[in-house]
């Protein structure tokens, strides 16, 4: 089962483009859990994947909250992956890239060791450092394209010929799209653009959509530019806004409740 068809599963399962981010942060997770648990971070990001799994499509886990743990990160990288159910799609976002031979051994840590479905990829250095990741050709890289924070226009909306730069990504990102195993990072945050990368990805492609809950995205424009005809292929995440609502031992509950809310919410504009 390539990507694209795992994806395709888990949407008509659960009937969900919702994609929950586990980016652990102590300083906003339940101080309880650091007194009740020998493992609080494992735990809690069990309770949230245990409370939301019936209702996701995907879980994203950005690298960094877990690298900064050290060792002890790497390995609650490794088990929650693993408790993720095997249908629900796991995305590592790194925003990796290098030189060819050093973006090899990204991709091999992400897909083979880690085992994740999907990654984050930096377009900067060019096909040369995006190939090593399309070589795994059942996996999805998604490549940076119009990012959700506020400075991204100092370099994404300089134009090329005539052309902003995003689109000429998009157009790469269609170019490569060989083994159709592509997919595009496209913030919430700027639904127009969210638009025009859609119309020249066209409807096959996944887009990877932060940018909903916290940063302040439109769930109705997200939707309308962001999906397909069908209504799919389309990865909508939020993080803070769901794993870190509830602040005592019903935490995993009132995520749950806000999972529910916002996928029904995504649904209301499919």
């Amino acid at each position: 089962m390539n990507f694209r068809e795992k994806l395709s599963g888990i949407v008509h399962e659960n009937d969900s483009l919702l994609c929950v981010g586990l980016d652990i942060d102590k300083e906003k997770m339940p101080k309880f859990l650091f007194e009740a648990s020998k493992d609080p971070f494992f735990d809690f990001n069990k309770s949230i994947i245990d409370s939301t799994k019936d209702i996701v499509c995907a879980y994203k886990l950005n690298m960094a909250f877990y690298e900064a743990l050290g060792k002890e990160g790497f390995d609650l990288l490794e088990k929650t992956l693993r408790h993720i159910p095997r249908n629900v799609v796991a995305i590592l976002d790194g925003k990796r890239n290098d030189i060819g031979n050093t973006a090899l051994k990204y991709a091999q840590s992400v897909f083979e060791i880690l085992g994740a479905d999907a990654t984050t990829v930096n377009p900067y250095l060019g096909k040369d450092g995006i190939m090593p990741f399309l070589k795994y050709k059942n996996k999805c890289s998604f490549i940076l394209c119009r990012t959700s924070n506020s400075s991204a226009a100092d370099f994404q909306d300089l134009t090329v010929s005539k052309t902003p730069l995003y689109q000429m990504v998009a157009k790469k990102i269609k170019e490569w799209d060989d083994y159709s195993n592509c997919g595009a990072v496209v913030g919430a945050t700027y639904p127009d653009e969210l638009k025009v990368i859609r119309s020249i990805l066209g409807g096959e492609m996944p887009l990877l959509i932060p940018g909903i809950g916290k940063q302040g995205g439109d769930v109705k424009k997200t939707v309308k530019h962001g999906t397909n005809k069908e209504g799919e292929m389309a990865i909508i995440n939020s993080s803070r806004g769901i794993i870190f609502a509830g602040d005592d031992e019903n935490f995993a509950d009132v995520s749950r409740n806000k999972a529910v809310f916002l996928k029904k919410e995504i649904n209301k504009y499919r």
